[in-house]
């Protein structure tokens, strides 16, 4: 199971190319979907507005090598979700986050440069599989015991709001990956292949689609934020107070 392309053991019943298509289109979404949420929200202004203020505000202006100093260590902050002061949280976000890439980076190298299941090395569905459950390890963590309304206002997991449509999708779309996968692999079944197919496509559809009522737009969002808030801090241009040690983090 684990080592089949399951994109190229498809193509029978769609072709290569309209799967290629499909994941343009996709892109094209979260793109078109980013932008709406920013105008719609009026965030890139807001945040236009600000660096003009900060600018003027500032004692001093900070040289190309600061900055570029600052970019890395937000990089870097962003890689370790170092926002999260506790572990629990920061290491659900962390398999979610680097199971999403590795469901995404091989399932782009899969639909568009092995056409055929033979083709394939084997690392890649493996790979494909493993961020599939690693996003399913997180997002279940995060679902039933970590989200704020859960773990903190007694509320139940299965109480399911606008906020949890990114999460909510993003685990749908990895769990009936895994289980068109299985089927695909284990029974001899087109019928059943097909079904396990369109709802997977149909749950990828809605990720991708839903980023203007989702929060797939604060992955990009959350580290723009941080870099103008180091930015301002080290400008002196910043009007909070400077947080202590870790106190930059979230639970």
């Amino acid at each position: 199971m684990f080592t089949s392309n399951p994109f190229a053991a498809v193509t029978e019943l769609v072709p290569s190319f309209a799967m290629q298509v499909y994941v343009i289109l996709m892109a094209i979404a979260v793109a078109a979907g980013t932008l709406f949420d920013v105008y719609h929200k009026g965030s890139g202004k807001y945040f236009a507005l600000r660096r003009e203020r900060s600018k003027t505000a500032a004692p001093r202006q900070l040289s190309g090598a600061e900055r570029f100093s600052i970019a890395i260590r937000t990089f870097a902050e962003a890689a370790v979700s170092g926002e999260f002061c506790r572990w629990p949280r920061r290491l659900s976000h962390l398999l979610m986050m680097y199971g999403f890439l590795l469901y995404v980076i091989t399932t782009l190298v899969m639909v568009f440069g092995y056409s055929t299941a033979a083709r394939t090395p084997a690392f890649l569905p493996v790979l494909w599989n493993l961020g599939a459950l690693m996003i399913l390890a997180g997002g279940l963590w995060f679902f039933f015991f970590l989200r704020v309304n859960v773990a903190y206002e007694g509320h139940s997991p299965f109480h399911l709001g606008r906020a949890d449509l990114f999460v909510g999708s993003l685990m749908a779309s990895a769990a009936l990956a895994l289980v068109w996968h299985f089927v695909q692999t284990t029974f001899e079944s087109p019928a059943a292949t097909l079904l396990f197919f369109g709802l997977y496509i149909f749950f990828t559809t809605l990720l991708f689609v839903s980023v203007p009522w989702s929060k797939f737009a604060h992955m990009f969002y959350k580290p723009a934020v941080a870099y103008q808030r180091r930015i301002e801090e080290a400008s002196g241009a910043s009007d909070l107070p400077t947080p202590a040690g870790d106190l930059h983090c979230r639970n």
